[in-house]
C-alpha cells in the first residue's frame, strides 16, 4: 500500500493569537521548529521533539501540529501500532494508530484540539485507513484540568467522536484493567471487511476461553 501524503494548513485564530494547524510535517520542518516546554506529557520536550522526528520519517507516519509562529503547541501522531502492542500482531497494512494527542495547557478549551484532528482527515487518503486510538487513563491530565477520569473520558470521547471515531468493546488486558480506558476506531470509506475482519479477531483473543 502506497502511503500519500497530502499538506494541509490552516489558520485559527485563538484567545492567544494566530496559530497555524497542519501537517504532515516533514521530518526537516520539524527539526526548525521550537517545542513549547510544557509539551512534557509523554516525555520531556525536546526528547518528545526527537520522537516525532523519527516518526515523521516513517513511511506510514503522520504528524500534524499546531504551530504559534515557530513554536509547536499540540501535535497528534499518526504510525503504525507499537510492536509490543495486541494491535500489531497482526500487520494489516491499512490499520494505524492515533499514538499522541498533545496540546499545551493555555491553548486547552479552545477548539484546537479538535482541529488537529479534523486537519488530520482532511487528507483524502486517510479514507484508506481504519485508525485506532487507545485511551488509558494514566496518560491523561487529571490534575492540569481538575477533571476525574469519568469526565475526562467523556471529554476524549466527544473530541473522537467529532471526526468519527467510535467505541469498540474489546478483550485486551491493558484496556480491561480499567474501566475509564477505553479503544476507539474511524473507519475510513474505502476501509473493506477483510480489514475489519482482522481487527475484529485482535479486539478478542479470549472468545473461546471459558
Amino acid at each position: 500500500m502506497k502511503h500519500i501524503k497530502t499538506f494541509y494548513s490552516i489558520d485559527m485564530e485563538t484567545r492567544l493569537g494566530l496559530v497555524q494547524v497542519e501537517g504532515p510535517v516533514q521530518p526537516e520542518e520539524l527539526e526548525q521548529y521550537t517545542f513549547h516546554e510544557d509539551l512534557v506529557s509523554f516525555r520531556p520536550s525536546k526528547q518528545q521533539q526527537k520522537a516525532l522526528v523519527e516518526i515523521a520519517k516513517l513511511e506510514e507516519g503522520r504528524i500534524v501540529i499546531i504551530r504559534n509562529g515557530e513554536t509547536v503547541v499540540g501535535y497528534v501522531t499518526y504510525l503504525y501500532p507499537d510492536p509490543l502492542e495486541r494491535w500489531s500482531e497482526d500487520q494489516i497494512e491499512n490499520m494505524i494508530e492515533l499514538g499522541a494527542i498533545e496540546v499545551i495547557p493555555s491553548y486547552r478549551s479552545c477548539g484546537v484540539g479538535k482541529k488537529l484532528l479534523q486537519v488530520s482527515f482532511m487528507d483524502e487518503a486517510m479514507e484508506d485507513y481504519l485508525v485506532i486510538t487507545t485511551e488509558y487513563y494514566w496518560h491523561w491530565d487529571l490534575k492540569g484540568t481538575g477533571l476525574n477520569v469519568w469526565d475526562y473520558r467523556k471529554m476524549m470521547e466527544k473530541l473522537m467522536n467529532s471526526v468519527d471515531f467510535e467505541y469498540y468493546a474489546t478483550d485486551d488486558p491493558e484496556i480491561t484493567s480499567h474501566p475509564a480506558n477505553c479503544l476507539m476506531a474511524r473507519v475510513g470509506k474505502r476501509v473493506e471487511n477483510d480489514t475489519m475482519e482482522r481487527f475484529d479477531r485482535l479486539r478478542f483473543k479470549n472468545r473461546f476461553m471459558y
